[in-house]
Order: C-alpha cells, then sequence, then structure tokens
C-alpha cells in the first residue's frame, strides 16, 4: 500500500488520544496486549507498522531496545520527534512489514498493534514476523475486528471516506485464528464499550459489564516461534 496513504492523515493521528475516549481506548488495547505477552528489560522487540510511536515509546519507556517500522515517512517523522522528546533512543526505518530486511531469529518479541487493518495478506505478513523472531519468541498481532460494532463504525459511510479507514481491511477473530493455526497460543478481546457511546460510559466498570454480553471491538492474537 502506497505510503502516501499514511502520510495525509500523520499529522492528525495523533490527537486521538488526547481525549476521553481515545485514551480510553489505548489504554484497554494496551493492558490486554501487555497482559498476552510478557515484555522484560532489555529485549529486543520489532514494534511492526510503528506509526507515530505509540507503542515502540510505550516499550522503550519499560526498558526495551526497540525498533520500528513503517511505510510512511511522515508517521516515522513524528515518532522519531516525539522518541527524542522523550529521551529514548528508539531506531526508525521506513519497511515494508511484508519484505523485512532483517535476519531470521534477530528479534525477542514483535508486536503490531493496529497495523494488520492495513496488510492485504494478513498470514504471509505474519510469516514475516515468525521469521525475524527468536525461537521460543512471541509475535502479538492487535487488530480491530470486522465484525464488531467499532468495525461496523470505521467502515460505514461517510467515516470511511473521511479517514485511512476507507483503505482498512478489518478480519473477524474466527479469520484470526486460522492464521498459522499450529503456533497460535492464545487470543483474547477487549473494547467492548460501543464507539458511540457517550464519553462518561468509557469507564472500566461498563467495559467488565459489556464483556459478558458484547463482541470486543479489538483482538490481539500472539503466536509462539
Amino acid at each position: 500500500m502506497a505510503m502516501a496513504i499514511f502520510d495525509e492523515f500523520a499529522s492528525d493521528y495523533d490527537a486521538w488520544y488526547t481525549d476521553k475516549k481515545g485514551s480510553f481506548v489505548d489504554k484497554v488495547e494496551t493492558d490486554l496486549a501487555f497482559k498476552m505477552i510478557q515484555i522484560k528489560k532489555g529485549m529486543k522487540i520489532l514494534d511492526a507498522g510503528c506509526g507515530t510511536g505509540n507503542f515502540s515509546v510505550k516499550l522503550a519507556g519499560m526498558g526495551c531496545d526497540v525498533t520500528g517500522i513503517d511505510i510512511s515517512d511522515n508517521m516515522l517523522s513524528i515518532a522519531r520527534e516525539k522518541a527524542s522528546g522523550l529521551g529514548l533512543d528508539i531506531e526508525f526505518i521506513n519497511m515494508d512489514v511484508n519484505k523485512l530486511s532483517f535476519e531470521d531469529n534477530e528479534f525477542d518479541a514483535v508486536l503490531s498493534m493496529t497495523a494488520f487493518e492495513f496488510v492485504e495478506d494478513a498470514p504471509q505478513a505474519l510469516e514475516e514476523l515468525l521469521r525475524v523472531v527468536k525461537k521460543d519468541g512471541a509475535v502479538l498481532i492487535g487488530t480491530i475486528t470486522g465484525d464488531s460494532k467499532w468495525g461496523e463504525l470505521y467502515l460505514s459511510e461517510p467515516y470511511r471516506e473521511n479517514s485511512v479507514f476507507k483503505h482498512a481491511k478489518l478480519r473477524t477473530a474466527d479469520e484470526i485464528k486460522n492464521w498459522n493455526e499450529n503456533k497460535l497460543q492464545d487470543i483474547g478481546e477487549c473494547l467492548f464499550v460501543p464507539p458511540l457511546a457517550n464519553e462518561e460510559d468509557f469507564t472500566y466498570e461498563n467495559e467488565n459489564k459489556l464483556s459478558q454480553t458484547s463482541k470486543g471491538g479489538f483482538v490481539c492474537a500472539v503466536w509462539k516461534k
């Protein structure tokens, strides 16, 4: 996918995290990801599809040696500025997740959060991520689910036409379970509060309550090499 697609939205991308709804979404997705994959200080981690560096910064702040890759120069520029402002040493590289230029078995773990929505051949991209992770290392992919209220919103008109989601391909948890079933270790859901709920309804109390009856808008899956 052409990097210009993401360059167009780079300047506004981080604005999502500044309001209550966006910060809540980021928190529950982060909580799920870090619950499912064990992160330790000193780990060498690849952040695949890093965007403006949201997870790269979190991982570096936990003491990890982080490399972030993305196909958007504008996104990477913002990520570098963000990391520099926080005094974090993170390497950011323009690279396609489908064609990684890393050696086999180079990373202790690989994370890819909210990037596979824009990967055409997801199973093939997963194989590339598994190639560069070390034996017994984990690959975690976090993505919006297509059969949830969040997926419905992102794929609806006119929302779709006015956002980067006009280029998105959203999958279901059942579809993701079919990607390299032999190495799949775990899959979990979060983001049960619907996107059109009132701002004051974005709470952990509602998240936990709705988890009993609703489909999660975000899924994390972990594969072990």
